[in-house]
């Protein structure tokens, strides 16, 4: 059984990620694993489709239908948490980059990059064949 604070902090999670009840579609199927008759008999495992994001859930974890209404809810706010987090940190990554891109070179890596393409000509001139005169 879980808890009204637990109940709260779910609820709070799902406000945060911006979840509403209106949004989730919800079914019940047969559930399978271990737990014996109990879960293979009844209809105890949740479905949520969260119409939005088109994200599917399944939640089974315990043999109680209403505590795996609440995991499947708190999965499925974690799961879109997570997706948007991992979306606005490649937005950060891909802006650094560019402003590293930006970046002047400081006198010393000027001079070492220069250096490097001497050498890099230097190498390839190496490679030409021998003119005959």
């Amino acid at each position: 059984m879980i808890s009204p604070a637990t109940i709260e902090q779910i609820k709070s999670l799902m406000a945060e990620a911006s979840v509403y009840e209106d949004d989730l579609e919800e079914s019940f199927i047969l559930g399978g694993g271990p737990g014996g008759q109990k879960t293979n008999k009844t209809s105890n495992v949740v479905r949520l489709m969260h119409e939005p994001s088109g994200l599917m859930v399944r939640c089974g974890e315990t043999r109680s239908r209403e505590t795996n209404r609440w995991l499947a809810r708190r999965m499925l706010a974690e799961t879109i948490l997570e997706r948007e987090h991992v979306r606005k940190s490649a937005a950060r990554q891909a802006k650094e980059k560019i402003r590293r891109q930006k970046r002047r070179r400081s006198r010393r890596q000027r001079e070492k990059m220069l250096e490097d393409k001497r050498a890099h000509s230097e190498k390839k001139a190496m490679r030409r064949p021998v003119e005959a005169d």
